[in-house]
């Protein structure tokens, strides 16, 4: 099958991983040949083509100017008479909108890949309820329980993310990487991955970690840079705040890195709590593959993905509770490597790349099949 993943490319977070690991991984799944497409020049596309994919750039899409809406659909249709596609995958209530009804037109089977919490009423998704696709890939079962807020009639199925197993560096790479970013050889380190938004849960995790001033030896790697003015305010916000709390120098806020593997397995445990519902949490799956104990909040996805043997749900909105989990794995080292022991075997078992891609495979071929008896 031949399948065309439409993403806009503009920022990099879980949506685009998800592509790269697609590209990545496409030999593990002989029945899928994937292409994809971009509206946006970015590190998607450049990490995309240096896979040696099929990479379509459909143009820059701005809403308020009709004129690239239409380029970018008119760029879609050649691209779909030149190659024959047997379904064709959105990755956003964005693409949707925009490239759905070109699709459509085209009898090209859609799929459209939920990857996130959906309202149905934000201007976007009631946008794309207008096109109704074959079928919805869920990331998680929480996402699939919100389905019927925008396609109440569609067909879903659950399909976690593929993500790569973390690889443990050899020799002395732990080491190093944590004296590049002065840390102490024998610190605990903290680590949170993620977008620069406020869902993301920094302040509460910063609040938490206020709470632990009386703990030594412990520093706290932020990864993850602001990709958008909003989020660069936020980043100014966040370290103004770790000055008031008088911990700025136990932290690192690194910026966006494309070394994640070897700062995982530099770390020694992985935060990020929380303050809205996480579709599933692809950050979550990359620590516990590192070996990582995770500590997030109890809602969305996290809850598909961390148990009692591999980490620590805490309640909503509660530092206190994020700062006891995370005391509690920073002081009792035989409670750590308990659970690095089981994070390993839980990462492998939602997300290992072969199984899921060729889950996918058995969802869109599903999808095709039910088109072509309609």
């Amino acid at each position: 099958m031949r399948i065309l993943h439409i993403c806009s490319g503009n920022l990099y977070g879980g949506v685009e991983t998800i592509q790269v690991t697609l590209a990545r991984y496409r030999g593990e799944c002989a029945e899928i040949e994937p292409h994809f497409t971009v509206c946006f020049e970015g590190r998607l596309s450049q990490e995309l083509q240096a896979l040696d994919v099929p990479v379509h750039n459909l143009g820059i899409v701005r809403v308020r100017n009709p004129i690239s809406l239409w380029t970018a659909r008119r760029r879609l249709r050649e691209l779909l008479s030149r190659w024959r596609f047997d379904a064709a995958i959105c990755h956003s209530s964005w693409t949707v909108a925009i490239f759905g009804p070109t699709l459509k037109l085209a009898r090209v089977p859609l799929l459209f890949w939920l990857h996130g919490e959906t309202s149905g009423t934000h201007w976007l998704e009631r946008w794309a309820k207008r096109t109704r696709p074959q079928k919805v890939i869920c990331c998680s079962k929480f996402t699939q329980g919100l389905v019927s807020k925008l396609y109440p009639t569609v067909k879903s199925e659950v399909v976690y993310a593929p993500v790569p197993p973390v690889v443990k560096p050899e020799g002395s790479q732990r080491l190093t990487s944590r004296r590049e970013l002065n840390t102490p050889d024998d610190a605990v380190v903290i680590m949170q991955l993620s977008r620069m938004e406020s869902l993301k849960g920094h302040l509460l995790h910063l609040d938490a970690l206020a709470r632990m001033g009386d703990v030594p030896d412990w520093i706290c790697w932020f990864v993850g840079g602001a990709q958008r003015p909003a989020e660069e305010r936020y980043l100014e916000h966040l370290k103004r705040t770790a000055d008031q709390y008088g911990i700025a120098h136990r932290l690192r806020f690194l910026g966006n890195r494309t070394d994640i593997s070897q700062l995982l397995t530099a770390a020694d445990l992985f935060c990020q709590p929380n303050i809205g519902a996480e579709g599933f949490g692809i950050a979550f799956i990359e620590a516990l593959s590192a070996g990582l104990p995770v500590i997030t909040t109890a809602i969305g996805g996290g809850l598909e993905i961390v148990d009692s043997n591999c980490g620590i749900l805490t309640p909503p909105n509660n530092a206190a509770a994020v700062a006891a989990a995370i005391r509690s794995l920073v002081t009792r080292s035989e409670l750590r490597v308990a659970m690095s022991n089981a994070a390993r075997a839980r990462a492998r078992e939602l997300c290992e790349p072969s199984q899921q891609l060729n889950r996918l495979s058995d969802v869109i071929q599903s999808a095709i099949a039910r088109r072509n008896a309609a």
